[in-house]
């Protein structure tokens, strides 16, 4: 019951993370299965030097690169799409609209190469701020700003000036 409590709680959030890396559903059901196991069979030897969230992000992401370096990832045709996750009371004209702007963007970031793809999906889509980023990458501040600005780059390169480039183009780092 405890461990339900567990993956009920982290796992659809780890989900996306670990998705957003291996581009496969079915392979980020695994990774998040396994890390869950193992983080809830070794809660009791967290060290607490970063917030648990941070913990689990890091070991997903660990994980996923893991499964990336992997022969069977090197052997997989990787077809799936980023799945819509939230949808609002808007008419279904307007969610039609929105879905597709959605997806235009999210395959786009999936295209950018890994370095650009994870930070624009830790800031955006997970929120977190410069320096969370650096300290869970294990990389400077200075570096994540330069993969974020270059990453928007590519982004705006790659919408050519639709409804996205404007935001992606005039975003300051924080």
């Amino acid at each position: 019951m405890e461990f339900e409590v567990f993956i009920r709680t982290h796992g659809e959030e780890l989900l996306r993370l670990s998705y957003t890396y291996v581009k496969n559903k079915e392979m980020a059901e695994d990774i998040v299965q396994d890390v869950l196991l193992k983080a809830y069979e070794q809660r009791e030897h967290f060290r607490g030097n970063a917030s648990y969230r941070t913990y689990l992000y890091r070991m997903t992401i660990n994980r996923s690169y893991d499964y990336l370096r992997s022969w069977s990832y090197k052997n997989t045709i990787l077809t799936n799409k980023i799945q819509q996750i939230f949808q609002g009371t808007k008419s279904a004209e307007q969610q039609v609209l929105e879905q597709n702007e959605n997806r235009l963007l999210g395959n786009a970031v999936l295209e950018l190469p890994i370095k650009y793809r994870e930070i624009i999906i830790l800031y955006y889509y997970k929120e977190l701020k410069i320096d969370e980023i650096a300290h869970l990458l294990s990389i400077s501040d200075n570096t994540v700003k330069t993969r974020l600005r270059r990453g928007r780059e590519k982004l705006r390169d790659q919408l050519k000036g639709g409804e996205w480039h404007d935001e992606f183009s005039n975003e300051t780092s924080n």
